[in-house]
């Protein structure tokens, strides 16, 4: 029946893979390439259960990528589970390594660990310190300082190390989530809030009552932000301000401050540095911007109106009245500014390439004396 739904077969593969599409990809690739990995011959014999261990982890990390087998999907935790058994597969092969063998891994081993380990862990010292033996050794000729001891200590800081990369993931994807859902609950406030206004627009109307200037007829004037009375006399206000109030008021000032929120919304973005990794997170701050802003521009002029912000209840204009809602829609950055930062710190939690540590400058050669 789908099949006959133009985009259907689309549609499906957006819902069960759900932005996490390149993390699964990614997963698959590890998977495929540590199964090339063990297809090769080995000539120990006593690794036979840990590579049959790992190779029983990848079949198990594909079979949780798999979508129809379950319905993790959604928050994309299968992800994060076929991760863990791709990392468990690579532990178990690791430890089948010989000495010799593990040389070779050592450079992707300690830019690994220099990653995604702080500089005081004790696996990253311990890396550190050994690769720099080794270096030393080799530049020297002398024997590789590795032993059965040092491997096992080795494999067990790269673990650490996975671990650490899987929970900056964890923590930028439940990021993305809490942002979005929020951003998704405060749309459904700003269209409940232009239903509701819309069916009844005289119960709170979003209109102000400025005097008039000297000379005019009547002692008030009702301002909205689709229309105005501009003579009124103090005993028929609240009459008028129900015929004035438009069902269209709430809606009007809502759109503006969407508008102004999404000029800001691009103005920040400046300031979000990019990521390589498949997070959406300036996206999504970008997305919440949008609601904040008309739900602001609407709170900030009710409180005008009830006189919160003195000298600035008598509005009279509409055109006022919706430049004070570019203002406020504008100024949702007051709020959501922390937000930014948090998630900017989240991106900088995922970190790319670590940085090569600066070179000492080369010694200048002796100059012969004259």
């Amino acid at each position: 029946m789908a099949g006959w739904i133009p985009g259907a077969r689309r549609l499906d593969e957006w819902e069960r893979e759900r932005g996490s599409w390149v993390l699964c990809e990614e997963v698959r690739a590890g998977v495929h390439e540590l199964r090339a990995i063990l297809a090769e011959p080995s000539d120990g014999e006593n690794h036979s259960e840990l590579l049959r261990g790992a190779r029983q982890a990848l079949d198990r990390a594909m079979d949780v990528l798999d979508p129809g087998a379950h319905r993790r999907n959604l928050t994309a935790s299968h992800v994060t589970t076929a991760q863990l058994h791709l990392n468990y597969a690579r532990s178990l092969w690791m430890r089948t390594l010989s000495p010799e063998e593990l040389r070779s891994f050592l450079p992707a081993m300690s830019a690994l660990v220099r990653q995604h380990l702080a500089v005081t862990d004790e696996h990253r010292i311990f890396v550190e310190r050994l690769a720099k033996e080794v270096r030393d050794a080799e530049e020297a000729g002398r024997p590789t300082p590795l032993t059965e001891g040092r491997l096992v200590t080795l494999v067990d800081a790269v673990d650490a190390a996975r671990q650490a990369a899987l929970r900056e993931k964890l923590r930028a994807e439940s990021f993305v989530r809490i942002v979005r859902w929020i951003a998704v609950f405060l749309f459904c406030t700003v269209i409940v809030i232009g239903v509701l206004s819309a069916l009844w627009r005289t119960e709170v109307p979003l209109c102000f009552t400025p005097a008039p200037s000297p000379g005019a007829r009547g002692d008030f004037s009702v301002v909205c932000p689709t229309g105005a009375a501009p003579s009124v006399p103090a005993d028929q206000l609240d009459t008028r301000t129900r015929e004035v109030a438009g069902w269209g008021d709430y809606i009007v000032v809502m759109l503006i401050g969407l508008v102004a929120a999404g000029i800001a919304a691009t103005s920040a973005l400046r300031k979000i540095r990019g990521t390589s990794t498949a997070f959406g997170i300036p996206v999504a701050l970008a997305l919440l911007k949008l609601p904040t802003g008309a739900l602001t521009a609407v709170l900030g002029l009710l409180l005008m109106r009830g006189g919160f912000v003195p000298g600035l209840s008598a509005l009279d204009s509409p055109g006022q009245i919706i430049a004070w809602a570019v203002v406020l829609g504008y100024s949702q950055e007051l709020f959501t500014k922390f937000v930014d930062r948090q998630g900017q710190a989240v991106l900088d939690g995922v970190r790319g390439p670590a940085a090569a540590p600066p070179r000492e400058p080369a010694p200048e050669p002796a100059r012969p004396k004259r």
